[in-house]
């Protein structure tokens, strides 16, 4: 098993969710996040009240910026899958479209019945 996180755009999640559920990968957990990358932030990509996120740089960009990641769990076979609908959903070719990690799973276990391994999860 693996787990793919993708970090993305907050408006993409809902398109995102959309086609891995047609996939047939309806399972996911979604957080909203603050970071940035080394852009230092998006001109014009939010419209923020809270000036905590704002910098106080010249370079006028933002010191954090609100982004959607998502952890799916996937047999190994399905990685690629997953990974080519992810960028064809949030690929712009604009700075900010995100990140992709693929990290090994040694296991899991569904609580309620402790079963364990890939019958926990998929």
């Amino acid at each position: 098993m693996k787990e793919v996180i993708a970090i993305i755009r907050p408006r993409n999640i809902g398109p995102m969710r959309n086609a891995l559920e047609q996939l047939g990968f309806p399972c996911m957990t979604a957080t909203a996040v603050l970071g940035r990358g080394a852009q230092r932030g998006i001109a014009g990509e939010v419209k923020l009240s809270n000036p905590k996120l704002r910098s106080s740089s010249k370079s006028g960009g933002m010191k954090y910026i609100p982004k959607r990641l998502v952890s799916i769990v996937v047999q190994n076979s399905d990685v690629d899958t997953v990974v080519k609908s992810i960028v064809e959903v949030n690929q712009t070719l604009q700075i900010g479209d995100g990140k992709i990690f693929i990290c090994p799973l040694d296991n899991a276990v569904r609580i309620r019945t402790n079963e364990q391994g890939e019958s926990a999860v998929l």
